[in-house]
């Protein structure tokens, strides 16, 4: 699947437009294609275009044209989000999944239309009228990041070993104490290191420098003497996979998962991206403010780093129930009003 080939032309420059303009990376302009290609079938359907005998994955949207976009209306947009909410499979490769879309996934869906509205109303201004506009993004329940304690970050990087042990040992380092995503762990090149700094490229594109603490170095040390001898086309790379290239997603997602379940840790159903939670977390709870968290996970809104804040009221709470004296109770004996004692 390829949106450069499958795309109808309004729709190819609005994904061109985002992937080299503004910067998003292949795997997000890849969502925004799945999602309008979503809803354009959604609109075929609803307005009887779609081909009668053809299953809804199946519907072709190349006949989608300026003229049949400037038509959609507010209704329509939130016709489909119901449709979304209620009939959409959650997961779409499994023949045992169940139906409608979660808020977040309705929320994401939104702000694909959103931005694709924008670009034509706004950027091109191809027509007056924006359908998105006054149309809410779904509400999301806030859930509480999981995260590691320190003990259990500790036994994670013990459990380490094998003939990549040096590698995985760096790369949960770095995840534990950098707090990166792990498409910007992937992403780091040899020349981005300089001594207690690192360069990592986030979301948006946008560049940030990370500053290495003592464990990192040492880690980033060790780890190099062993680095496996890579493809010409990936020598920059700084983790290299067994085949010699440069190591993807899918595999630090799977490593993780693995050491996770030699921790004993494997119950708490962690991922990848909860070790970032985790260094962030200890992070603001050994003292580092909000507004410096934010600078060092790479967050566009304070907003969104605030939710550690909640994480540690989460625990105060959970330590006062927990003081021993917590489950304490006195009772007392009630006197009449009227009793000359009670002065």
């Amino acid at each position: 699947m390829n949106y450069l080939t499958d795309s109808p032309p309004i729709l190819r420059d609005f994904l061109v437009y985002m992937e080299t303009i503004m910067g998003r990376a292949p795997g997000t302009v890849n969502q925004y294609f799945l999602d309008l290609r979503i809803f354009f079938r959604f609109l075929l359907v609803r307005r009887g275009l779609a081909p009668r005998d053809a299953a809804f994955e199946e519907i072709p949207i190349d006949g989608i044209d300026q003229g049949l976009i400037a038509t959609v209306t507010r209704s329509e947009v939130l016709d489909f989000l119901l449709f979304s909410a209620r009939e959409l499979p959650q997961h779409h490769k499994s023949p045992e999944t169940s139906f409608g879309n979660t808020a977040k996934t309705r929320a994401r869906k939104m702000a694909s239309l959103r931005g694709f509205y924008k670009y034509c109303c706004e950027k091109m201004r191809l027509f007056d009228e924006n359908p998105t506009t006054g149309v809410d993004i779904p509400k999301q329940k806030k859930d509480l990041p999981k995260f590691l304690t320190l003990n259990e970050s500790l036994n994670l990087l013990n459990a380490v070993e094998g003939p990549y042990a040096q590698r995985d040992y760096c790369i949960l380092t770095l995840f534990l104490n950098c707090g990166m995503r792990v498409s910007e762990l992937v992403g780091i090149n040899l020349g981005d290191i300089s001594e207690n700094q690192l360069r990592v490229v986030g979301k948006g594109n946008k560049e940030r420098i990370v500053y290495l603490n003592d464990a990192c170095r040492s880690a980033i040390e060790g780890y190099l003497p062993f680095r496996l001898t890579p493809k010409p086309a990936h020598r920059s790379a700084l983790f290299i996979s067994r085949e010699g290239n440069r190591i993807n997603v899918q595999t630090v997602k799977w490593l993780v998962k693995k050491y996770l379940g030699q921790a004993g840790l494997g119950q708490k159903k962690l991922s990848v991206h909860k070790l970032r939670h985790t260094a962030a977390t200890l992070m603001y709870q050994n003292g580092v403010d909000v507004r410096t968290l934010k600078e060092v996970l790479g967050h566009e809104n304070l907003d969104t780093t605030m939710i550690y804040t909640h994480v540690i009221d989460d625990n105060l709470r959970q330590a006062a129930e927990m003081n021993p004296l917590g489950n304490q109770r006195k009772r007392f004996v009630s006197k009449s009003k009227d009793d000359p004692e009670d002065v």
